[in-house]
């Protein structure tokens, strides 16, 4: 596994090692050891989710407050997606600033968001099987977002607006500048 800094301090891409041979690939996906050796700390995660979704659909900016923020381990299993992080840290140099990455089945790439990151993603292929670790269990009670299309933000989705499908809950989350950490 190899880690490969982004300009967002802690969020880090990784890409594995593949081994293929005539009959296809093999490749650790996640071994704890590993990840935390190549990381540099300890992550303990608890909880795996796993989205299918369709072309165009974004999901996001989600993000855990207080107590249950949440880092993550996020992966393509199908497909490709945009993968975005965005730095809510009020004391980093990168507050407000985003990353985004494509991962997909092909390039096996993984993010690592750690907390005190809002995430989203959008859909690229015809569809995707989108997969992350969470070192926290999901709290509804603490869940917040920040509306994806956010004039400050100022993310590329790679995607025509018109082509993009969103939840009504995450058509309806605030801007960035009201927004309460």
């Amino acid at each position: 596994m190899k880690l490969h800094p982004t300009p967002l301090n802690g969020c880090v891409v990784l890409t594995p090692t593949i081994f293929p041979d005539h009959r296809g690939y093999f490749y650790e996906s996640y071994s704890k050891d590993d990840f935390n050796e190549v990381l540099g700390y300890d992550v303990n995660f608890v909880q795996d989710n796993e989205s299918f979704s369709t072309k165009g659909t974004l999901r996001g900016l989600h993000f855990q407050k207080g107590n249950y923020a949440q880092a993550k381990l996020t992966r393509v299993v199908q497909g490709t997606v945009l993968d975005v992080a965005v730095d809510l840290r009020e004391n980093s140099p990168t507050f407000g600033a985003h990353f985004s990455v494509e991962l997909s089945s092909e390039n096996k790439k993984q993010l690592f968001i750690p907390r005190g990151f809002a995430h989203g993603f959008v859909v690229l292929s015809d569809t995707a099987i989108f997969s992350y670790k969470c070192d926290n269990y999901y709290h509804k009670a603490s869940e917040s977002g920040i509306i994806y299309n956010d004039p400050t933000l100022s993310i590329d989705w790679k995607l025509p607006n018109d082509q993009l499908q969103l939840s009504k809950k995450d058509l309806e989350l605030p801007g960035f500048k009201p927004l309460e950490l």
